[in-house]
């Protein structure tokens, strides 16, 4: 996979290897001026409510959308393509420029992380910068809704939000039900992959599945962490129940390709067509539609069982 797209995919699919302590706000809730100080970072003061937000993290696009801050949202990265009304610019995520940022005129600025010094550029112009790392936990996640909506001034929507997340994942789990089986959770077809560590992996943990990279942590890995590649042999050898593959839109991966590789025909999930293509966006986000992941997976399990 070419370093650009492994960069992208260990980014966004929540990279951290440890959840982070909740996120806290002041005690003034949605009233404004605002602190908030997201988890692991520094407190962050938003004078006003915010009229001018651009936003450099898919997820966090996600989010304001899904609280109703989507009209104080002027400008996104081009990674942003969720919601279809976000309103995308050619700005780099991945290599933000100051002033580019600069001149959309924003008033809040949110990142995955503090490329290019971003964070020091803007601040010297007065403009508040929320770092938002990838998510490593579905708290991780809830923290980050909640504080965007203190951000915003969308406290109340962003609270039923929560609430809403956590019913339903709760519904679809409980309905679901828990069997022993292990899965593959691809990133691109040269193997690159998540542990049970990770977001997603944390997601795949509330089914019982177990991950065959931490299975086969006594070797055939290259990289480092908690997104490792995973040897062709590695796969074979651990022979997977589920194969969920995350880089359908990016790779054109399929059943069809996976049962195509030398092999790979005569493992377990290829035979009994449990290689589940799930969108690309989906899988690597941590915002609101972990919904749809949640169902993907709990109809994969259901499938199987």
């Amino acid at each position: 996979m070419p370093a650009l797209v492994v960069a992208a995919a260990l980014t966004l699919t929540g990279c951290a290897t440890h959840s982070e302590p909740p996120t806290s706000v002041n005690a003034a809730g949605s009233a404004f001026p605002a602190t908030v100080t997201p988890a692991g970072g520094k407190a962050v003061t938003i004078a006003a409510r915010p009229t001018r937000v651009v936003s450099l993290s898919p997820a966090s696009t996600e989010d304001l959308f899904a609280i109703g801050a989507g009209p104080q949202v002027t400008a996104v990265d081009k990674l942003s393509d969720y919601p279809a009304s976000a309103p995308r610019t050619d700005i780099d995520a991945f290599k933000p420029s100051v002033e580019t940022i600069a001149a959309r005129k924003p008033d809040l600025v949110i990142v995955y992380d503090d490329t290019n010094n971003v964070v020091a550029g803007l601040e010297q112009l007065k403009v508040p910068v929320l770092v938002l790392k990838a998510a490593s936990s579905l708290d991780d996640a809830y923290g980050q809704i909640s504080l965007l909506g203190q951000a915003t001034g969308h406290t109340a929507e962003a609270d039923k939000l929560v609430g809403d997340l956590k019913s339903q994942i709760a519904d679809v789990v409980a309905k679901t039900p828990k069997k022993s089986l292990s899965y593959f959770h691809e990133l691109s077809a040269d193997g690159y992959t998540v542990t049970s560590r990770t977001f997603d992996g944390q997601v795949y943990g509330l089914f019982g599945l177990r991950d065959i990279a931490d299975l086969s942590a006594g070797g055939g890995f290259s990289g480092a962490g908690d997104y490792p590649q995973l040897s062709a042999e590695k796969v074979i050898a651990a022979d997977p129940d589920l194969i969920f593959l995350a880089d359908t839109t990016c790779c054109q991966q399929s059943a069809a390709t996976v049962a195509a590789r030398p092999g790979w025909s005569t493992l377990r999930a290829v035979r009994n067509g449990n290689v589940v293509a799930l969108d690309d966006s989906v899988a690597s986000r941590w915002g609101p539609r972990v919904v749809d992941l949640v169902k993907a997976v709990a109809a994969a399990v259901q499938k199987a069982a």
